[in-house]
């Protein structure tokens, strides 16, 4: 099992998942209560990934909706017995998840319908562990970054040394890179910035080196 990152009381698992290997997120306390974020692909790894850390989700948080995101939305969901919840500017992308994957071959279970919405600064807490929703569009018209105490989920806004892309539909370069600046360049350069791909990074890093934020 994948070792996790420790935060004062919390811990972070990033598992890449699927043939994008997009991470899938899970954040939980001390106390074993915790939340899922963004179950790309790969349930039964999900699932057993939950199962071996002790953690109990209490929801399951999307950054944005493109498909390699939500591919396990459907089984994790069923499995857990949690809800969902998605900022509503990401609803179309969610609705068209098959679709898109079906452009690229891939198999994709179209899940249901979020139960709730993200919006601007909403606090999600699960015992232990505080998330702050931050809107960060750019990269998806509805996409989020969930901002802890000295780390930040940060799904396809900024990785190591690059940055979201911003050619698909309702992508906004400019958008994207003025809601980094404002939104994650703004924390502490010590914040651990765990991305939708590839590996980890902080704050400070992705300020001096990121040929993007240049």
């Amino acid at each position: 099992m994948i070792a996790p990152h420790v935060h004062g009381a919390v811990r972070v698992w990033s598992l890449p998942t699927g043939p994008l290997q997009e991470n899938a997120v899970l954040v939980a306390g001390a106390d074993g209560q915790g939340v899922l974020i963004d179950p790309g692909d790969d349930a039964d790894r999900i699932l057993a990934l939950v199962q071996g850390a002790g953690v109990t989700v209490r929801a399951i948080l999307l950054t944005h909706a493109h498909f390699d995101h939500i591919g396990a939305v459907e089984a994790v969901r069923g499995a857990l017995e949690v809800p969902v919840f998605l900022h509503p500017a990401d609803l179309a992308l969610y609705r068209n998840g098959a679709t898109s994957a079906a452009r690229w071959n891939l198999p994709f279970v179209q899940p249901a319908d979020p139960e709730h919405d993200i919006t601007q600064d909403q606090v999600f807490t699960a015992g232990d562990v505080t998330l702050r929703a931050r809107e960060l569009p750019g990269h998806a018209p509805g996409h989020v970054v969930l901002v802890g105490v000295g780390f930040v989920v940060a799904g396809d806004t900024l990785f190591q040394g690059s940055i979201g892309r911003t050619d698909l539909p309702g992508g906004n370069h400019p958008q994207l890179i003025a809601g980094i600046a404002q939104e994650l360049l703004s924390l502490p350069d010590s914040t651990v910035v765990y991305p939708g791909h590839g590996g980890h990074t902080t704050v400070g890093a992705e300020r001096r080196t990121n040929p993007f934020l240049r």
